[in-house]
């Protein structure tokens, strides 16, 4: 998703589905409303642990603002994805429904897509109202093929905050940012990243990203996450192959013994498929997506909002390796079978205290710059701003 155009497609088949539907529209709003509904063959997600994450709804009391302001803000960026809608948006109307619409905001910002995927969501409008949510749908002109790439995708990204950040007022600065990308993602994938980012005190989590390459799933945000060391979540050598994408986080232990015992780490930078982040650094902080300046490394809008949070001392970053996804409901379903579904990782968690991020608020000096897989050089953690640190 983040990679230079020019690597995207090694990296990820791209949805071709054509205008002709395999379903009508209804049916599609049928299933994205109904969990239990059999229509399609979407990635089959288990019944979340609620005792989990009963403290997160609503009706409880810690959830609920004084002043009832809007606590979770749910934001899509959504192209020629409809192939994946009825999981990803069936799984975004039951995390609603369970965490109390009325205490909740969906922005859906389309462009662009070739196939149904803004007839469907244009289908779902007056049912997400009556949900008694908050929703924004936005057909946007952006095309990041045209001109700059990150520029356009940093402007989309904006977009779908623009009804959190027009209208604060209505948010307080703890409100909860969930972006998802056009991912097949479960009801308790967001629920965890929710939870992780309350019980772990941290600023953003992210979840873990794959893609469906022979013989095994591989890592695929490669092009955007950062290790506390600064390199990249699996080693690319100079000529740009993959023989060591199974080898994950290969010189950072920490790292990789937390990832193997499903233990959430801290990291530099990533994004990975879905995220969920505190409303503060947008608030108060005035953050946005951004592509980047004149003598900055060439890097995604995802690193570089990192980059802006360890900037202003949001360095609590934090990759939850339960959580994982990809980019199609089959595609989803072999990662999670290989590398697990939450409810599977956190059985018998008890109160394991080393499920606690021991945090670092010193970032690594150096980070890798990769403006492609054969341009590869290490930079300043903060090239650009040095003269602000």
């Amino acid at each position: 998703m983040n990679l230079p155009a020019d690597l995207q497609p090694r990296l990820k088949v791209i949805n071709t589905t054509s205008l002709e539907l395999v379903a009508p529209i209804e049916n599609y709003v049928k299933a994205i409303l109904d969990p239990k509904d059999k229509g399609f063959d979407r990635l089959e997600c288990p019944a979340p642990d609620t005792k989990r994450y009963d403290y997160l709804r609503v009706d409880h009391g810690d959830a609920k603002t004084a002043d009832s302001q809007i606590k979770y803000f749910f934001a899509l960026n959504l192209r020629q994805c409809v192939d994946v809608l009825p999981r990803l948006l069936g799984s975004v109307v039951e995390t609603v429904r369970f965490l109390g619409p009325e205490n909740c905001a969906l922005s859906i910002v389309e462009g662009h897509s070739k196939d149904a995927t803004p007839e469907v969501l244009e289908a779902l409008r007056e049912d997400m109202r009556s949900l008694g949510l908050e929703f924004h749908l936005h057909a946007s002109d952006i095309d990041p093929m045209q001109g700059d790439r990150i520029e356009g995708l940093a402007g989309l990204r904006n977009l779908a905050l623009e009804p959190l950040l027009k209208n604060s007022s209505q948010y307080s600065p703890e409100t909860a940012v969930i972006f998802v990308n056009d991912v097949a993602i479960c009801m308790e994938d967001m629920l965890e990243l929710v939870h992780q980012r309350v019980f772990q005190k941290a600023d953003m989590t992210c979840a873990m990203d794959w893609s469906d390459i022979e013989p095994a799933p591989i890592f695929y945000d490669i092009w955007i996450a950062r290790a506390m060391n600064g390199d990249t979540f699996w080693e690319i050598p100079p000529d740009g192959g993959w023989r060591f994408s199974s080898n994950l986080f290969w010189n950072h232990p920490t790292s990789r013994q937390r990832f193997d015992e499903h233990k959430a780490f801290q990291v530099f930078a990533c994004w990975n498929g879905a995220v969920v982040f505190s409303a503060k650094p947008l608030i108060e902080k005035n953050i946005r997506f951004r592509k980047s300046k004149e003598g900055e490394c060439y890097s995604g809008e995802p690193r570089l909002f990192c980059k802006d949070l360890w900037m202003e001392g949001y360095s609590k970053i934090a990759v939850v390796p339960s959580v994982n996804l990809d980019y199609s409901d089959g595609s989803a379903k072999k990662a999670k079978d290989l590398h697990g579904y939450v409810s599977d990782a956190v059985k018998g968690e008890g109160n394991d205290e080393s499920l606690k991020i021991v945090w670092d608020d010193k970032p690594p000096e150096q980070v890798k710059c990769m403006s492609d897989f054969a341009d590869q050089s290490w930079v300043p953690w903060n090239q650009g701003f040095e003269s602000q640190n």
